[in-house]
């Protein structure tokens, strides 16, 4: 089994990235589109094998372009997941974990202090080298107070949210969470933008579809090359759909938001293509994390054939339903087996803008333009690291894949009906205490056993010959790593949304409680 390590890697990377920037210098700046879904399972795309068959738009988009079966996330929460992506860089180097407790996972909610550091450059704020024109149409969730809102980094345009869609809160406890347009709240989730918790009513992924379609038309005959960051939020609990949607699904409620959201897709796709840019716009779709199969049949999706879901580091949290788009330039109907990262989307967008990456920062995103563009697989051997918190849980070398630390939940919470991998009790596997296996982890052949079940015999050669190379790329890389500063460890109720930008024109101020500091209680 060959093994490249770290600085090789690198320097596949540049070389690529060069030789791709000199290639399109002679050529206009493709567009760039990536489609962030929220919770969304491998399992839920009928081209990966959903047998509803309600995905056609996504289907046909594979069919379109390329389907890559083996990318994956870089976190099994949704903060984590969208600053990583942002950044091309592990939570644990851009400082989206925690170190309050060991191996837990945590995000944004409004409670949170911290957000994205000053110091970390994202893609919209290097896209503008090339004079890009950015925005995002969803959910953020990077920190919502104002220093750290979109347009203080990189983003020209806005609409969507800070936070999750949860609520609705009591506005003398809690406060609903304002939606924005641009640098202002323009109203708040339950109070001007309705989600019927009953029905699962809602007209946001419409909205946000109209969002993202007016920006299209307007960049696209101002000739301004553009990046869109379509982040919508229907398929994370509570799931909603618009009227014409609901209980359209042979799946539930949660079907009827997937089918309205590949809708959506088909409608973004088809304004390309009636715009005469579809040659000339890059397309990528995919999810921040697995289906979070703890929220029941009805308001979770699918992870197909893969253990557990959100919030693990076994296959079902971390690998993603994935698809690139590119008519003219991505070869129709391709499958790549290529093990990606949604960190290599942050360094692809560089390449195909033929922009540099930053040379003062480890990124951990490669550039992914040969295998899409070429069918190239000289990235096979790349490592994908599995990190919950501050800790690397496993990594996946080509077929195999070694757990350092387990556990799903622990036992108090599985007690409580929170459970991360229902009807999926691995022995020695999905464990509720955490396991280190360190000395002797737990390895899987993925292609053998995808269901990550069935470890291989510590007397084996192959478990020997596995763990001497995975060895090798696990000590290279905690030897440079060099963990970013902590964002997600204090909480406090006073910063929650009382008074966001823009409130006082709609008379939507609210008093914040005295500042009282708390260390986050980050669960699992």
């Amino acid at each position: 089994m060959r093994v490249v390590c770290a600085p090789t890697l690198i320097l596949i990377s540049v070389t690529i990235c060069c030789s791709l920037t000199e290639k399109l210098s002679n050529g206009s700046s493709p567009n760039i589109i990536i489609m962030l879904m929220d919770d969304m399972g491998w399992g839920d795309l009928g081209v990966l094998g959903q047998p509803s068959k309600e995905t056609p738009n996504l289907d046909a988009m594979a069919a379109q372009g390329i389907l890559l079966t083996n990318f994956y996330t870089a976190n099994p929460l949704c903060s984590p997941s969208r600053a990583a992506l942002l950044t091309g860089r592990l939570p644990v180097r851009n400082g989206f974990y925690t170190t309050n407790a060991h191996a837990r996972n945590a995000y944004t909610p409004q409670e949170i202090v911290g957000g994205i550091s000053k110091d970390e450059i994202l893609l919209p704020e290097m896209l503008k080298k090339n004079g890009y024109i950015s925005k995002i149409v969803g959910k953020w969730h990077l920190g919502h107070r104002p220093q750290y809102l979109p347009l203080e980094h990189g983003f020209d345009e806005w609409f969507g949210s800070p936070n999750c869609h949860f609520g609705p809160y009591n506005s003398s406890v809690r406060p609903n969470i304002p939606v924005y347009n641009n640098s202002e709240m323009i109203g708040r989730y339950f109070e001007d933008f309705k989600i019927d918790l009953r029905t699962g009513e809602s007209n946001l992924t419409r909205m946000y579809l109209m969002e993202g379609l007016d920006f299209i038309r307007r960049q696209t005959e101002a000739k301004q090359p553009f990046f869109l960051y379509w982040a919508a939020d229907a398929t994370h609990s509570p799931v909603y759909a618009s009227k014409s949607f609901l209980g359209k699904s042979q799946r539930g409620r949660y079907g009827d938001a997937v089918m309205e959201l590949d809708y959506s897709v088909g409608q973004i796709l088809s304004l390309l293509q009636n715009l005469g840019i579809e040659k000339n716009t890059f397309v990528f779709f995919t999810s921040d994390n697995g289906a979070a199969l703890m929220s029941g049949p009805q308001e979770s999706g699918s992870n197909g054939p893969f253990l557990c879901g959100k919030e693990t580091t076994f296959e079902g949290g971390m690998r993603e339903p994935a698809i690139a788009w590119w008519p003219g330039h991505i070869k129709g109907g391709a499958v790549s087996l290529q093990p990606a990262n949604v960190m290599d989307l942050f360094t692809t967008s560089l390449a195909l803008a033929g922009i540099s990456p930053p040379d003062d920062r480890t990124l951990d995103g490669l550039d992914l333009t040969p295998v899409l563009l070429n069918g190239s697989h000289q990235l096979d051997n790349r490592p994908i690291f599995f990190y919950r918190g501050n800790e690397m849980m496993a990594v996946r070398l080509g077929q195999y894949k070694a757990h350092y630390w387990t556990w799903s939940n622990s036992l108090e919470e599985l007690k409580e009906g929170i459970n991360f991998c229902p009807g999926q009790e691995v022995p020695g596997v999905t464990t509720h205490d955490q396991e280190e296996h360190t000395l002797q982890p737990l390895i899987f052949h993925l292609g053998r056993d995808p269901g990550e079940k069935y470890p291989l015999s510590v007397l084996s050669k192959e478990y020997e010959e596995v763990l001497r190379s995975v060895s090798a790329v696990v000590q290279q890389h905690q030897k440079t790593l060099v963990p970013g500063m902590p964002q997600l460890n204090m909480c406090d109720l006073a910063v929650m949304n009382w008074s966001p930008p823009g409130c006082e024109k709609l008379g939507k101020c609210l008093k914040p409680p005295t500042s009282a500091p708390w260390k986050c209680n980050w669960p699992h």
